[in-house]
């Protein structure tokens, strides 16, 4: 059920994930609040992923089949709600995370970054902080 939300009273989110897949919570948490949220009639600026979290962009997570498959399931929610993902590039570079420019730059045998996730700069996570009205981190915890 969607509900409608006065423009007055919307308000713009940038999530920032830090937390794996299948290691924490944090993506799954965040992706029920980021459906939460654009069903209250609110909207989702971008999502950054930071850190751990960049594994999420991975097209080479294999969820066991008894198992929900947390890329595809943020994949398939960016596609549908035309929000952007951006996996920050110093943490993918250093997780081995790459797309096709990071793979030639590096002349490396492969790219494996999930579509439609970009790999950019910590600018991205600047910008949208300054653009949405809440920044909502989603750690992996202790």
């Amino acid at each position: 059920m969607t509900h409608s939300t006065p423009d007055s009273e919307k308000t713009s989110f940038t999530l920032v994930i830090t937390g794996a897949p299948y290691s924490s919570q944090a993506p799954q948490t965040a992706l029920s609040f980021a459906k939460a949220t654009v069903a209250a009639g609110h909207t989702i600026d971008r999502v950054f992923l930071y850190g751990d979290g960049v594994h999420l962009a991975s097209a080479l997570v294999t969820a066991p089949s008894d198992e929900t498959h947390w890329p595809k399931q943020w994949a398939a929610f960016l596609e549908e709600h035309e929000v952007p993902g951006v996996a920050c590039i110093a943490s993918a570079l250093r997780r081995g995370l790459v797309d096709s420019h990071e793979q030639k730059r590096y002349q490396l045998g492969a790219n494996n970054l999930l579509a439609p996730f970009a790999i950019a700069g910590l600018g991205e996570w600047v910008e949208g902080s300054i653009k949405s009205t809440r920044t909502i981190y989603f750690h992996a915890g202790a």
